[in-house]
């Protein structure tokens, strides 16, 4: 059987850099009050009249393209990781398709909030192993910004904009996706969603009126369920795979809180230098987090390296991912 790759990877953040010291001029909060409890100092938030996720997704899109060398004709198939749509329907994998320029492909959302990219990823792997495409594109594209309440002291000072995505190959050699351990429990319904907009409560001026159509979280009771559930996974997908934390080359959590990133990663005891995180410049871009850091690191990356990836979000939906590198940045 075929290994699923990944091949390249790259990513978009937009310009606009909202800083802790702007945001405690729009809502009652202050620089040392958001990097207390969360770790964040900037985040990129996407402007313009009528753009979307999508905007953010096809940029990454054509760099993925420009870098791997790989003609929008030969991509077949495209899973984007997002839970902000530029529409209900069509898909914003559709979207981004036609911006690139990508026309014989198959491509559709994984809707699996801040834990998206890697179930996505797991899903991009299993269409290569089984032999169905040999060309597949993992992405995440998050409008964070297009639901944030920047009137909530607790929520807004969280989130950013960003978009990243990875090209996945088949290859003979011992690389690429491993093993995942994936999950969901439907406890964290109340705890963390958009109340509003949905088929259960559709959009009224009533709705609008109480303010819920933006991200709704109850912050403790996500905290405690992020850093049990993530640590859970890890272990896991490590034991099943005879990996020590010695032998792991990067930790790469979904970038919620440096705080939960901090309790997850002294919990397993891994060396702090192997832990992977660039929230402080991005904050929470949602399912982008991880494959953004992907980008970022990249260059440190070498074949054969060992990483975990792991996020939760709401649902709850939480997991971790085993990836073998597969190449050295040229």
């Amino acid at each position: 059987m075929q290994n699923a790759v990944i091949t390249g990877v790259a990513s978009y953040v937009p310009d606009y850099i909202l800083t802790n010291e702007e945001l405690s001029h729009m809502v009652d909060t202050n620089d040392e009050w958001i990097t207390t409890r969360v770790g964040i100092k900037e985040r990129r938030i996407l402007k313009g009249e009528g753009l979307g996720s999508s905007e953010l997704g096809y940029r990454a899109v054509n760099e993925l393209l420009k870098k791997t060398g790989i003609s929008p004709d030969d991509v077949e198939l495209i899973i984007c990781a997002t839970s902000n749509p530029d529409y209900r329907f069509p898909s914003t994998a559709s979207i981004i398709a036609e911006k690139s320029g990508i026309k014989h492909c198959f491509g559709y959302d994984v809707q699996a909030a801040c834990a998206g990219f890697i179930v996505a990823l797991q899903a991009g792997a299993a269409y290569i192993k089984s032999g169905l495409y040999k060309k597949v594109i993992v992405l995440a594209a998050e409008k964070m910004s297009s639901m944030t309440n920047y009137t909530d002291r607790n929520t807004c000072p969280l989130f950013g904009d960003a978009a990243a995505a990875v090209m996945l190959e088949p290859s003979d050699k011992n690389l690429g996706v491993m093993d995942a351990v994936m999950h969901t429990d439907g406890i964290g319904l109340p705890h963390l969603l958009m109340k509003a907009g949905g088929s259960a409560y559709p959009a009224t001026h009533e709705s609008i009126d109480r303010m819920e159509h933006y991200v709704y979280q109850e912050g403790r009771a996500v905290y405690k369920h992020a850093v049990s559930d993530m640590l859970e996974s890890t272990l896991n997908v490590a034991e099943r795979n005879h990996l020590t934390f010695d032998s792991i080359d990067w930790f790469i959590p979904h970038q919620a809180n440096a705080r939960i990133i901090e309790a997850i990663a002294g919990r397993i005891n891994i060396a702090p230098e192997k832990v992977v995180m660039n929230i402080e410049k991005f904050g929470n871009t949602s399912a982008a987090s991880i494959p953004l850091c992907l980008s970022e690191w990249e260059g440190k990356f070498k074949q054969g390296d060992n990483i975990i990836l792991t996020a939760f979000g709401a649902g709850f939906t939480w997991g971790a991912l085993y990836l073998k590198w597969a190449y050295n940045k040229v």
